[in-house]
């Protein structure tokens, strides 16, 4: 039996979102003999049934599909526990001042949108996409918030260069790149929010490997006068 003919049976099954008849596999593979289609599928019964692989050749609804085995079960649900919702409208026009006027004030994005922004920065940071690295040298000392790498990987980026317009994030934000779709996010608060106070608590310092994506130049380092 070709290792090859072994290989497209297999990205096959792998490929299709559904189980694949012997009769459709025969179509998709017309190298392949009746009899040399159940070897081949026997070859790969026989090589995903050690325990050290998380796949598995299953028999169901008269095909055959590529599956994850009962035993990870538990570990591939956490798929849809973590997977991230969809921006909304007042968080992603939040996120787009950050990233093209960084480092930057709350106050100062509020004086872009004319909303208080109170809930929508505390979902953005929550969701790692932005964070506070530094305070303002003026009366107040306010907070100064910037983008992480998570939000370079969110949209794709390579680095904050390759920004697009509002409406070109906005296209990238309806239909992502990811496979699933995805719903608004439910933690994005309305533009009518209530004022919130803004958390006196400086945040934890992060690691020296997530440094600041736009150097602060306004800004003075955590923790000093």
């Amino acid at each position: 039996m070709s290792p090859e003919l072994v290989a497209a049976l297999e990205a096959l099954l792998f490929a299709s979102p559904e189980p694949l008849p012997r009769e459709r596999l025969g179509e998709l593979l017309p190298e392949l003999s009746a009899e040399d289609l159940g070897t081949a599928l026997a070859t790969l019964r026989a090589r995903y049934a050690s325990p050290q692989s998380g796949l598995m050749l299953d028999e169901v609804a008269g095909g055959f599909r590529l599956a994850t085995r009962p035993e990870v079960a538990e570990t591939v649900a956490r798929l849809s526990a973590i997977r991230p919702s969809r921006l909304s409208r007042p968080a992603l026009e939040t996120l787009a001042i950050v990233a093209y006027r960084q480092p930057i004030t709350k106050a100062e994005v509020e004086a872009v949108r004319g909303v208080n922004i109170d809930g929508v920065l505390r979902t953005l940071g929550e969701r790692g996409l932005i964070r506070v690295f530094g305070r303002k040298r003026e009366p107040g000392r306010p907070m100064l918030y910037g983008t992480t790498r998570a939000f370079l990987e969110y949209f794709g980026f390579q680095d904050l260069s390759e920004l697009p317009s509002l409406r070109e994030i906005e296209a990238l934000v309806a239909s992502p790149r990811r496979p699933q779709r995805v719903e608004d996010d439910p933690g994005a608060e309305p533009e009518t929010a209530e004022p919130a106070a803004e958390p006196a608590a400086e945040p934890a310092a992060e690691p020296a490997g997530d440094l600041p994506l736009v150097p602060p130049a306004a800004a003075a380092p955590e923790g000093r006068t």
